[in-house]
């Protein structure tokens, strides 16, 4: 296969549409892409597969990159030993999530980059993340390495066999899942809580010290236990958690939107990476976290979350980008660092000596740089101190103080836009893209914003449109024109949560209906007839050394965690018994794996309180824009109700396709000509009632 253009050199990923796969297009290295082509060319060659896992915001993988794969010397060394695949984790998660257990057994640990060295089989028999060129502080150097492989290639094949053969039984034991007897109930809930309660920073929030994650799933839980319990220690953790985030560096106060984590336990010092599925997550933290406390600073964060996806990840066609890089110039967080000189070149004194105070700016820096242990001259824009608590401390409204930050921010934005801005990885995922549908239509109904509902109905048209195959089946990534790869369990889990969420936001049947037909093709490809639970791949999509089941929560929640809450509310939606039954299949199949540790997988226990209950099955009839109906809608959506299920039938026309999904509704009836409201909770009905107050202490009586 030769590659040709102009009179530059490219190797095979030139012809990719991954923004990762295209930044080592030029690398002397003569990467493959993970094809037949490469697995037959090791094998005729008979030499191993250097596997590289990473994505292109990666500040470790550009590292790497730079060290390494433009380096002359060790890319004549890997093209002579290997043959060298690149996979972007984004665009294959099957292949990394494969492939990042293995590193995980064998070393004790994983993250990306993921090197992988495998027989032309896949079998791996050596594994670790980054690697420098040169050996240094007990890490094994590429320049090392390599001759060590060939070595051990050449003369010791036996031993590369027992290797192969003790990760593939280690492999295979990892992906069994056994029905088991263990109790997924109340006492679960409590063991969590138990168990993100002791580890809870008091300080700062958060769970865990350096380098600490916003871990959404966690509040999303604590919300719900919340509720539940009413323990005023889980809500007093999710506030401490979300101001210190907001407040923070890993929240850019200019442009808005969190970076990916943070690397110290203060919340300063982010890693600077921008992805699209942090936003959409802690959208619906902040979003359900203001139902529940009414706080300002909650709603302004949300909106603000919004602007910035619009403004940085909303691609003209209608679908979100996946993220923005950390680094920029070849320095990571560049574009988002201020030194004092810089900001005294755009503000005023006055403006400066607040910016001090507010934003804990200082002439040689606010922060210690990871690396060196010192201080760089470098600032990290955060609040110091809230603007209210500012203002009183300066005898000011904060309407003054809103216009003068206005001002300070307006002019810092506009200097730092000016800048080169880091990379931006512009393919559109469905699975991502199909949260963010679900964040946007649930703040649309919290918030009342037409905006959080425009933009998703807006990515979920492009979705429905761009991203499913003739069958009907999803496809999971979009780029420069072309939808390709095969759909996997997250992309249609993520997709429906958005689609019943923008059923609820607007009361279309058609999402309904689109959502149905989803699950439908979801259960006959993917479910495991044998064990319950749902597959990470197709039953006939490529399979990577084995199928996996995924089940942790961590950054995303898991496929089967929304799978879960899906069939759940579904089953409430439509009566319909089958899905009810499947939701205890897929809870029988992973109660022993969530028993042991219930704190990794906080996603499936949102799900499981939900399934506890009660939960609520509440239909309105009445006119849509009429006031009596409206107020009913209001006075729901501004109550923290998760585990209820809303239908509006309208007064005017049959409902036809809403009647076919939702057989019951038939029979439900205005009563006086006024707008109604229905409840239904564990097998009995309330009285209907016309008033707002009545349904809502209707709710209360049956503890939604």
């Amino acid at each position: 296969m030769e590659i040709h253009k102009d009179d530059d050199q490219y190797n095979r990923l030139k012809l990719e549409k991954s923004p990762y796969l295209i930044q080592h297009a030029r690398n002397p290295v003569g990467w493959y892409p993970w094809s037949d082509e490469a697995f037959l060319a090791a094998q005729r060659k008979n030499i191993p597969i250097f596997l590289s896992i990473g994505y292109s915001t990666c500040h470790w993988c550009h590292v790497m990159a730079h060290e390494c794969f433009e380096d002359e010397e060790i890319a004549d060394d890997m093209n002579r030993a290997f043959i060298s695949i690149k996979v972007d984790r984004e665009e294959r998660p099957d292949i990394d999530s494969t492939y990042m257990t293995v590193c995980q057994m064998m070393t004790g640990s994983g993250g990306w980059p993921l090197s992988i060295i495998m027989t032309p089989e896949k079998k791996p028999f050596f594994a670790a993340t980054y690697i420098p060129k040169e050996s240094s502080f007990g890490r094994i150097g590429m320049r090392e390495l390599i001759p060590m492989i060939e070595r051990l290639w050449r003369e010791e094949p036996g031993r590369i066999e027992r290797i192969t053969e003790e990760v593939e039984k280690a492999l295979q034991k990892y992906s069994l899942t056994h029905k088991g007897e263990a109790n997924v109930d109340e006492d679960l809930l409590e063991k969590a809580f138990k168990v993100l309660s002791s580890s809870f920073d008091e300080e700062k929030g958060g769970f865990s010290g350096a380098p600490k994650f916003p871990t959404p799933s966690h509040l999303l839980f604590l919300m719900r236990y919340w509720k539940r319990k009413g323990e005023v220690r889980a809500l007093e953790m999710v506030e401490k958690t979300l101001s210190s985030m907001r407040h923070g560096g890993i929240y850019d106060q200019l442009g808005f939107g969190f970076h990916r984590y943070s690397t110290d336990a203060e919340w300063l010092v982010p890693h600077f990476e921008k992805m699209l599925y942090d936003q959409a997550f802690l959208m619906l933290a902040y979003s359900e976290a203001y139902q529940i406390t009414a706080r300002e600073e909650y709603r302004r964060t949300a909106l603000e979350i919004l602007r910035y996806v619009e403004r940085s990840l909303t691609a003209p066609e209608g679908g979100f980008f996946s993220a923005e890089d950390a680094d920029s110039e070849g320095e990571e967080g560049r574009f988002y660092l201020w030194t004092h000189s810089e900001i005294e070149t755009v503000l005023d004194q006055e403006e400066i000596a607040i910016c001090q105070k507010i934003f804990g700016i200082e002439p040689d820096g606010n922060f210690v740089d990871e690396v060196h242990r010192m201080k760089n001259g470098r600032n990290i824009l955060y609040l110091r101190i809230p603007f209210d608590e500012y203002a009183r401390s300066m005898r000011r409204t904060e309407g003054e103080v809103s216009k003068t930050l206005d001002r300070i921010l307006t002019k810092l934005y506009s200097a730092r836009d000016e800048r080169i801005h880091p990379h931006l990885d512009d393919k559109v995922l469905t699975d991502w893209n199909g949260l963010m549908v679900a964040a946007l239509a649930r703040a649309a109904q919290i918030f009342g914003e037409s905006a959080f509902l425009s933009a998703a109905e807006r990515a979920c048209a492009f979705l429905l449109q761009k991203m499913r195959g003739k069958g009907g089946e999803l496809l999971h990534r979009y780029r420069e024109g072309e939808s390709a790869i095969t759909g996997f369990l997250s992309d249609y889990t993520f997709l429906i949560w958005g689609l019943l969420e923008l059923y609820e936001a607007t009361f279309d049947e058609q999402y309904l209906e689109t959502a149905f037909q989803l699950n439908e093709h979801l259960f006959n490809h993917f479910w495991d007839k044998e064990n319950g639970g749902y597959f990470m791949t197709s039953h006939d999509g490529e399979k990577v050394l084995i199928r996996t089941k995924e089940l942790y929560d961590g950054a995303l929640p898991s496929g089967n965690s929304v799978a879960l809450l899906n069939l759940l509310r579904m089953h409430f939606l439509t009566g319909r018994q089958e899905l009810r039954e499947r939701a205890d299949e897929l809870i029988e199949a992973f109660a022993p794996q969530v028993a042991r540790d219930p704190a990794a997988y906080t996603s499936f226990l949102c799900s499981v309180d939900f399934n506890i209950g009660p939960g609520a099955q509440i239909v309105i009839v009445g006119e849509r824009g009429r006031e009596d109906s409206e107020e009913m809608l209001r006075a729901l959506r501004r109550s923290y109700l998760p585990n209820k299920v809303l239908i509006f039938k309208s007064i005017h026309g049959d409902q036809v396709l809403l009647q076919r999904i939702v057989p019951f509704i038939k029979e439900h009836k205005p009563v006086d000509g006024k707008a109604t409201c229905y409840i239904c909770s564990n097998f009995s009905c309330a009285q209907p009632t016309t008033n707002s107050i009545r349904m809502l202490e209707t709710l209360k009586e049956i503890g939604i």
